[in-house]
């Protein structure tokens, strides 16, 4: 029996989201005026990153080391342009020892200007999530980040299709709402 769909005869291609190549993501992020929201729905990352690993392993040294990333400039050089930059992470608990990383780095991410909550998975059952973690810009893109399943990145896919933008950023709104501000949340 041959698929029904058009996006069930062309499994590589979803819907809504562009075949080719996000542009680089310090543009998409610098190009934003308003806001940029990212919604993070995994329990880990980069497993190999070595300031996962620094951390892991004690390495003070190596870990203040790389404390000072360019990330950091970014967020505060978009931010310092008054566009408001917020991150949900949806986790399960008891938490990774990757989101016990993500969390005790996480006020550099607020020293920087970003906003960042938490939402225990089990408080997003009813919420409907999209499958993959994304960032939306201005309200008017998204862009899709591709795992592998131990958590190495793959790829990014950029959609400016209205429908999936609305979507995306709903269900960051949805997630917003009920996460916990980090200086609130507790590690279980």
């Amino acid at each position: 029996m041959e698929p029904t769909s058009a996006a069930g005869r062309d499994r590589g291609r979803i819907p809504g989201v562009t075949e080719r190549a996000a542009p680089p993501f310090d543009d998409l992020l610098r190009a934003c005026t308003v806001s940029a929201v990212h919604l993070e729905l995994r329990d880990v990352y980069t497993p190999s990153d070595p300031w996962f690993q620094a951390w892991l392993t004690g390495n003070r040294g190596e870990f203040e080391r790389r404390l000072v990333r360019p990330w950091l400039d970014l967020i505060r050089e978009v931010t310092g342009r008054g566009v408001l930059v917020r991150r949900a992470r949806v986790i399960s608990e008891p938490v990774t020892e990757y989101i016990g990383f993500e969390h005790a780095t996480t006020e550099t991410n607020l020293a920087a200007g970003e906003q960042v909550r938490w939402l225990p998975r089990r408080g997003s059952s009813d919420l409907l999530l999209p499958g993959n973690d994304c960032w939306v810009f201005d309200n008017q893109r998204v862009q899709f980040n591709y795992f592998s399943g131990i958590g190495d990145f793959l790829a990014a896919e950029l959609s400016d299709e209205p429908v999936v933008v609305k979507q995306c950023a709903a269900a960051f709104e949805a997630v917003w709402e009920r996460a916990v501000p980090h200086g609130e949340y507790q590690l279980c």
